[in-house]
């Protein structure tokens, strides 16, 4: 059995720190000590890293251990949800009507997350919409099961699609807990000091990244006319980015040592 820290696995270690990493690649001596922050052993983390080449999640390649190609994409996924490609919004929907038949279950499961990496929302079994204010294509998973229909609601469905609230109160609160770790770990003025290289401040900071990247994934991106007026999107990206460049610092002081 894998061995677990109560907060992260060894697997889920290894993905964070090198879905983070541009290129996806790192030696398995800096994926070590990763995993060493969350006091998983050093075997454990070896063994991760094989049952992850094996599975196709990684390649390994002279000691370097790198993204596969479809998490390579899932990257690119993360890396767009900081940085959004929108385009002004016409009142337009974008609907997309399952008319498949007798798809297999893995089928189904595919498509279902493929519709929710285009940031589509399910109406009622079958029926997919959101405003078309995305710059994307539509990829053949979609349009071999799916005929795609633009419209204009009478009233926007937004409510019945998406937990607005709830986004914006988790967002608000992970805002809190990048700004705490800032001033805690960095300092005031954001600058590397001893106390952000401490092992328990590293794994934190390293928690709370992780949880930042996941909700920016759920973020709807939504048209600002459907947004309500104090929707935390853009300050959670901003917080975020000014985090990341201390962070990213301070853990490559730590792998590197």
């Amino acid at each position: 059995m894998e061995e677990r820290n109560a907060t992260l696995s060894a697997r889920s270690a290894v993905l964070s720190v090198l879905l983070g990493s541009h290129p996806p690649r790192l030696p398995a001596r800096h994926l070590v000590r990763v995993g060493a922050l969350f006091g998983i052993a050093e075997g454990t983390v070896r063994v991760a890293l094989s049952r992850m080449v094996a599975a196709g999640d990684l390649t390994q390649d002279g000691g370097l251990y790198t993204l596969s190609e479809r998490l390579v994409e899932r990257q690119a996924r993360q890396d767009e949800s900081r940085d959004p490609h929108t385009r002004p919004w016409d009142g337009t929907w974008e609907v997309a009507v399952v008319t498949a038949e007798r798809r297999a279950p893995a089928d189904r499961a595919a498509f279902r997350h493929t519709m929710a990496a285009l940031r589509m929302a399910e109406l009622r079994e079958g029926t997919w919409m959101r405003p078309a204010n995305l710059v994307r294509e539509w990829p053949e998973t979609v349009t071999a099961q799916c005929t795609l229909i633009d419209g204009r609601p009478r009233r926007p469905p937004t409510a019945l699609l998406w937990d607005l609230d709830g986004w914006s109160a988790k967002a608000r609160h992970l805002e809190h807990a990048l700004t705490t770790w800032t001033t805690t770990a960095l300092g005031t003025e954001g600058s590397l000091d001893g106390r952000a290289s401490e092992a328990g401040g590293l794994a934190e900071g390293f928690l709370v990244s992780a949880a930042v990247l996941r909700h920016l994934l759920a973020d709807p991106l939504l048209p600002e006319e459907l947004l309500p007026r104090d929707w935390p999107g853009a300050a959670l990206r901003a917080r975020y980015d000014a985090f990341d460049r201390g962070y990213r610092e301070v853990l490559r002081h730590h792998m590197e040592a």
